[in-house]
């Protein structure tokens, strides 16, 4: 027993220990600070390393720095190799009651799970410790697959839990980190290499693009492969390039299979969609359904998918092409994302709008565009956006070095200024 207590204190706060903090992300650490002191759960989601073991570091030291004795936050990364003897949730349950006997600490705590989805029956854990009426606790879990509140968990807690998903580094944050200007030459740097935190510390392109590869490695092998016990794993990778290298496209299942029935593959549309879902579940990729706008409500058939990074393409597929329109509209995509809006594409009459974002009673219609470049253009751009005739705001973001004034209540931003202007 002392010999896993003492494996604890090396990767908690206790005894002035500071485990490694990372850049601040101060977006998410002020929004998930905002629901504590409840007995919500904090659930913290998104793809294996986008920071998500950092952002509960930081909201932990957060909590430390408001007050709270170092000695009633409890943490555990199931990822690290020390707690491979944590496999069912009675396990965590011990080493819990053997923290609290240890430590005696005096009034609420703080329990942080990190990658908890890998410990049986975690769900029963929460449950119990988040509603238990009896002693104080305050419960903050993170995982790696979207499904991860979909079945018992989300029955127990219905209504008593608050979810969050953690995306790659955003261009205010690149900017942040590398110590550099917002303007279009850093956006397009950006844009050519990624968000994931670990590819600022990489010294040079070929260890980016190995670790990149492991990242969606590991990601496939952990979170799809062996969960569901996938029979055919090229079949798997073949999906992910072909839908990374079709980003930003409308696509449907039939797209898919018909393409890799084409290349010679015996397959069947239940297995491609099947696949298509696992990979979204792993938040590698993301899906943006298309929606009427008149109608107000989704269609069916006809999706477009966006990377939840570009260094898979950057990286990885550099050779096929995607143009820099496509980035840039991936990127406009991510960020509506991070600041907490559902994004759908569209659908006005004959007229496609890029995107409609809505987050509560707000909703706001944005069109991408690389560069207006001549008349044409401008008014093939304008055109979806006009023909919407209800007063929420309406934006075209693209890379142009100046902007355009404002044409008919459409506003146009440039890329590296959307983030600021739609959190006002």
């Amino acid at each position: 027993m002392e010999e896993k207590f003492n494996i604890l204190k090396k990767y908690n706060f206790w005894n002035g220990n500071v485990p490694e903090q990372g850049f601040l992300r101060l977006d998410y650490l002020n929004a998930i600070r905002s629901f504590f002191h409840n007995k919500l759960v904090k659930v913290i989601v998104g793809q294996r390393r986008t920071g998500k073991s950092y952002i509960l570091r930081q909201i932990a030291n957060d909590l430390i720095s408001n007050g709270v004795h170092p000695h009633n936050i409890f943490y555990l990364n199931k990822e690290f190799i020390d707690f491979d003897f944590v496999n069912h949730y009675t396990d965590l349950e011990e080493l819990i009651k053997l923290y609290q006997f240890k430590l005696k600490p005096q009034g609420k705590i703080y329990l942080f799970f990190d990658e908890i989805q890998n410990i049986t029956q975690w769900e029963r854990l929460v449950n119990s410790f988040s509603q238990d009426f009896t002693e104080s606790y305050e419960v903050v879990i993170s995982g790696s697959n979207s499904k991860m509140l979909s079945g018992e968990l989300a029955t127990l807690l219905s209504g008593r839990y608050v979810n969050f998903e953690i995306f790659p580094f955003s261009f205010k944050e690149y900017v942040g980190i590398t110590n550099q200007n917002s303007n279009k030459e850093m956006y397009i740097k950006y844009m050519q290499c990624g968000g994931l935190p670990e590819l600022f510390v990489l010294p040079n392109e070929e260890t980016k693009r190995h670790y990149v590869a492991s990242v969606k490695d590991t990601v496939l092998l952990r979170d799809v492969i062996q969960r569901h016990a996938i029979k055919d794993p090229n079949l798997l990778e073949e999906i992910f390039i072909y839908l990374v290298n079709n980003s930003a496209n409308l696509l449907s299942v039939n797209n898919v299979t018909n393409y890799l029935k084409s290349k010679g593959r015996k397959t069947s549309y239940d297995t491609i969609a099947n696949y298509i879902g696992y990979i979204e579940d792993t938040f590698l990729l993301h899906k943006a359904e298309r929606f009427d706008i008149k109608g107000k409500d989704t269609i069916a058939g006809n999706v477009k998918y966006f990377c939840n990074d570009l260094a898979y393409k950057n990286y990885l597929y550099a050779g096929f092409g995607y143009g820099i329109g496509y980035q840039l509209e991936n990127l406009i995509y991510l960020e509506l994302r991070r600041l907490g809006y559902e994004v759908y594409v569209g659908v006005m009459q004959n007229k496609e709008i890029d995107f409609v974002a809505i987050k509560a009673d707000e909703k706001v219609y944005v069109q991408s565009a690389y560069l207006l470049i001549d008349e044409e253009t401008i008014k093939r751009e304008y055109a979806s956006l006009e023909a919407i005739n209800d007063n929420y705001p309406k934006l075209i973001v693209s890379l142009d070095d100046i902007t355009m004034p404002v044409n008919k209540g459409i506003i146009h931003l440039q890329a590296w200024k959307l983030h600021d202007y739609l959190k006002g």
